[in-house]
């Protein structure tokens, strides 16, 4: 198969990207020497439909150490960077992947991916799932299972499974203590932020932030919000969630009140309509709407087009809507996730946690994924201790250990 990108000239500008990103991952760096004797996917095909960026290039080149043929497609048109596509596509990686591509083009590369038979895959989002289980279901033929990375997918996949439709064995990533506790919260918290701030070059310090859902990303971009200088109000619909939030020290309203009061909105539910028609009248002039859910729907672009009276681009990235009445309301990155979208996606120490977590996954599927009945399935636990041990040893910290006495008393009931 051969790679379908927008250069390959590119190359060398990509190759320092990813150079950067894998030396600043330890963790994923002493997996692939390990991987690299070992080769534990000699003979076997591994799809990757992930953020096309630095930090995936480098998961996708740790794959190919570890004997597996890689094809490696995007997950969001807007966030594919064609100078990392060039540069993994020399090194080896089919990639079938272009910035701005259109819809129809990303599906279309979505599907010549799974052409390539995988026998095991990683998602984000579930769009390889949802193909492989409404359009293209013989390109499963070979698949032993998969995993998957974002919160949005794993919604997804247990809908999939609550229906009893779900063809296939898929290992829950997003659920894993070291993906979720720091990649959703710090990586999301950081990346959001860094989006935001290089596309509209507006201040934080002192405006009003709403923050639309408290999960751990929508904790991440409160909290680093708030340590931005920002007061920060929070919209949810879980009144667990919702206390949490009261508890942290911020403001929690239904999103109508919060409305007329934000200069900056981030949406991060997984849900869609979040911002919707009903809401545009009640924002003021000047408003910034955003997303940093996997995909373009919590915030309703279309109703905003549909609305605006007109419409121009502010900046590279931003485009206003001038409604009726007269008020603006920008919108950053056509509401898709703003943090890959408008920046480079979560810092490179962080992904390097998530990213050898999904190393070892896919190790551990294609050691006993044959096994497995359809189902999604939470990661291995020893996997999940291993990743926070070696990022612990990357960072040189180290921590107590039970004694034997301890671990007893800790078993025992009396």
């Amino acid at each position: 198969m051969h790679s379908i990108i927008a250069n390959p000239e590119l190359a060398a500008a990509g190759a320092r990207k990813i150079e950067w990103a894998r030396d600043h991952m330890p963790v994923l760096r002493g997996i692939q020497a390990r991987f690299e004797k070992e080769k534990p996917f000699a003979g076997l095909v591994l799809a990757v439909s992930v953020h096309l960026e630095a930090k995936t290039a480098y998961l996708a080149q740790t794959l190919t150490a570890a004997g597996a043929a890689v094809v490696a497609m995007g997950s969001n048109p807007l966030s594919t960077q064609d100078d990392v596509c060039a540069a993994l596509s020399a090194s080896g990686v089919t990639v079938f992947a272009k910035h701005a591509c259109t819809m129809e083009e990303y599906h279309e590369f979505l599907i010549k991916g799974l052409e390539s038979r995988p026998h095991i895959m990683i998602d984000d989002g579930g769009d390889m799932v949802n193909i492989l289980h409404e359009e293209r279901p013989e390109l499963a033929a070979r698949l032993i299972g998969g995993c998957e990375e974002t919160t949005t997918g794993v919604l997804r996949l247990r809908a999939r499974e609550r229906a009893g439709t779900l063809r296939f064995p898929m290992l829950l990533v997003n659920d894993a203590d070291s993906k979720h506790l720091f990649d959703n919260r710090y990586g999301t918290g950081q990346s959001v932020w860094d989006g935001i701030v290089r596309t509209t070059n507006l201040s934080v310090a002192g405006s009003t932030v709403v923050v639309a859902g408290y999960g751990w990303c929508g904790k991440g971009v409160a909290m680093r919000a708030k340590g931005l200088g920002a007061r920060v109000i929070v919209t949810e619909v879980d009144p667990v969630k919702a206390v949490e939030a009261v508890m942290d020290g911020f403001t929690v309203l239904p999103m109508a009140q919060a409305a007329p009061l934000g200069n900056f909105f981030i949406t991060v539910t997984g849900c869609e309509n979040v911002i919707g028609e009903r809401h545009l009248p009640l924002l003021k002039d000047g408003a910034v709407l955003c997303n940093a859910g996997h995909f373009d729907v919590e915030v309703d672009v279309a109703a905003i087009r549909r609305c605006a009276a007109s419409r121009f681009v502010a900046r590279h990235n931003i485009e206003g809507f001038v409604m009726p009445g007269g008020k603006t309301v920008y919108l950053l990155a056509e509401g898709r996730l703003v943090n890959l979208a408008a920046a480079d996606g979560h810092p490179v120490e962080i992904m390097d946690m998530s990213f050898a977590l999904q190393a070892l996954c896919c190790e551990w599927l294609a050691q006993k994924g044959s096994g497995l009945s359809p189902a999604a399935y939470p990661v291995p636990r020893e996997a999940d201790v291993l990743v926070s041990s070696l990022k612990l040893a990357a960072m040189g910290v180290a921590t107590d250990t039970l004694t034997e006495k301890q671990a007893l008393y800790l078993e025992g009931w009396g």
